[in-house]
């Protein structure tokens, strides 16, 4: 029998009286200071809902879908931690209720249960505790955050299966922190902290005793009302820690260290052998490049859901880790791509020094991608695609610089005359026969999900900004550029600078700079490969160009 000391010690993250209070940051905060004390660190996210992923879940409702290196499509909270950590995570990570009945379902059917009755506890709860083992295992500490509130009626199965692990391993492999709010009473001048209270009461009726409290507030927590917070929840007074609204989420590990959380941690789950004391110079560089910045530039986001930000939301990181690289504050303006047809690109798009068209899926807005494109390349305006920012870039160069009228996404457009943009499978590369796809097909099976390399062709801006022919970046599209329009498309003047391995699918495309200073478009997702500690290629070149659009206007 395998020994619970041979278990990877565990720190679950759980959630009260409200949602969105920053459980995902402050897990990721706290996974920083610990691998900046030398650990290393893994983190996984148990989300309620009865999805088997996030992949055909609405951005307005789930926000972006981040995408790991095995391909899985998994909750935002992943791309937290993986700008907060540098251990890769994969679909082993993120969890859902979904995936949990699913493959004890599927064990159902095959009889491993041997005929007995499936129930929630044991059954579902061990399943549970397995993917906890599968997707922690090797690591000094993994660190498990489950989605929701406590209270919640979706998420009593995960916290079942955490109360159990903490029985099984003992409070030295097996520890709770329980994020909760004390609101602020603006009438009364005090904050308030009932809601805490009664939150820790919630999560003791089920048998979870937090052994951390990180209470959200608006400012400090002043010490009565910490120790009258100790007192009525069971936790030492110096396991409340204070986690205040700062304006720049890469102070928070700074800020949690000060207080000693990582201490306690290293402390219950007995680290002390392979903790060292923390460096936390990565985190101060990042801070301090951002509090004190040289220069700014105003980029505009030109998306389809720009009224949730958070379905863009590693862009929004990404750009910004772009500016970091180089001390410039990186303004975000973010416009309705279906206003850019109503309105015109033109004037929404005066002042701006360059322009990101994200992804996305379906027609809506399209048109105004189109012609987002098409002012860019007029105006010399730098342009960054990723995606269907890419897809539209093909569109308007072959209708407005090949002559090819009509040309459009067969996503869009069933019957266009120039389908220039389609799934893999509407054409065959080797004969140029047009294989149209089935009414019923499914959305995701044709899906090009996760790292894949590509090879990019020198002497282009792309190899400039990589420095090296082989690169390997995220995907998530189904559609492609069609290779039967390539040569007329070259003619026309586009460059294309990456194409998959094989030479069958294009992956980045380009205008030469002396036809325009920075127009780049690409197929993947280089913002899921982006950190505040490194940034990433493209984006970096991105604001240099945008910056140097500032400086030559200005003069």
């Amino acid at each position: 029998m395998t020994s619970p000391h041979s278990h990877t010690p565990l720190l679950f993250v759980t959630g009260g009286v409200v949602s969105s209070l920053g459980k995902g940051i402050a897990a990721a905060s706290l996974a920083a200071i610990l691998e900046a004390r030398g650990l290393k660190v893994t983190m996984m996210k148990l989300d309620p809902y009865l999805n088997v992923d996030p992949g055909t879940m609405s951005p307005f409702q789930h926000g972006e879908v981040y995408v790991t290196d095995d391909g899985a499509e998994t909750d935002l909270d992943l791309g937290h931690y993986e700008r907060f950590v540098n251990t890769r995570l994969s679909g082993r990570n993120s969890i859902t209720t979904g995936k949990i009945y699913e493959a004890v379902i599927r064990k159902e059917r095959r009889g491993d249960y041997l005929g007995g009755t499936v129930q929630v506890i044991p059954h579902v709860t061990d399943q549970i505790k397995h993917c906890i083992d599968a997707a922690t295992a090797g690591f000094d500490v993994g660190i498990v955050e489950i989605g929701g509130t406590v209270g919640d009626i979706e998420s009593l199965p995960f916290l079942e299966a955490i109360r159990q692990l903490r029985i099984e391993r003992g409070a030295d492999r097996a520890m709770f922190m329980h994020l909760t709010l004390v609101p602020y009473i603006a009438a009364a001048g005090e904050l308030k902290t009932k809601p805490t209270q009664h939150s820790v009461k919630e999560l003791r009726s089920i048998g979870i005793q937090p052994d951390v409290l990180m209470c959200r507030s608006e400012k400090p927590l002043p010490d009565g009302e910490r120790r009258k917070i100790a007192l009525f929840t069971n936790v030492p007074e110096k396991a409340v820690i204070s986690a205040i609204d700062l304006d720049n989420i890469y102070k928070i590990p700074r800020w949690l260290h000060a207080q000693g959380l990582d201490q306690l941690v290293v402390d219950q789950l007995r680290l002390h052998d392979k903790a060292h004391p923390a460096d936390l110079s990565a985190w101060d560089a990042v801070v301090e490049a951002s509090e004190h910045p040289e220069d700014e530039v105003t980029i505009a986001v030109v998306g389809k859901y720009v009224d949730h930000k958070d379905a863009y939301k590693s862009v929004a990181e990404a750009l910004k880790h772009g500016g970091l690289r180089q001390r410039t504050r990186v303004n975000l303006r973010w416009i309705e791509a279906g206003d850019i047809e109503r309105e015109g690109a033109a004037a929404l798009l005066a002042g701006v020094d360059g322009v990101l068209v994200p992804g996305g899926f379906g027609d809506r807005g399209f048109e105004g991608k189109v012609l987002t494109s098409q002012h860019a390349r007029a105006t010399g305006l730098p342009y960054f695609g990723i995606c269907y920012g890419m897809q539209a870039a093909v569109v308007d160069i072959a209708r407005h610089k090949a002559g090819l009228a009509g040309a459009n996404s067969t996503e869009n457009d069933r019957n266009t005359p120039h389908p220039v943009i389609g799934l893999i499978t509407e054409w065959r590369t080797q004969t140029g026969q047009v294989e149209r796809r089935s009414e019923d097909s499914d959305l995701g099976g044709t899906m090009r999900l996760g790292l894949q390399e590509q090879r990019i062709r020198p002497g282009t801006l792309a190899y400039r900004l990589y420095g090296k022919e082989v690169v390997a970046e995220r995907h998530r599209h189904r559609y492609e550029f069609n290779n039967r329009y390539r040569t007329q498309l070259e003619a026309a003047g586009l460059v294309i600078s990456a194409k998959s391995m094989d030479d069958q699918l294009v992956e980045m495309i380009e205008l030469a700079q002396s036809e325009h200073p920075w127009f780049l478009a690409c197929q993947a997702h280089p913002e899921f490969l982006s950190t505040p500690r490194s940034g990433h290629p493209l984006f970096i070149g991105f604001i240099r160009a945008a910056r140097e659009r500032r400086a030559a206007q200005q003069t």
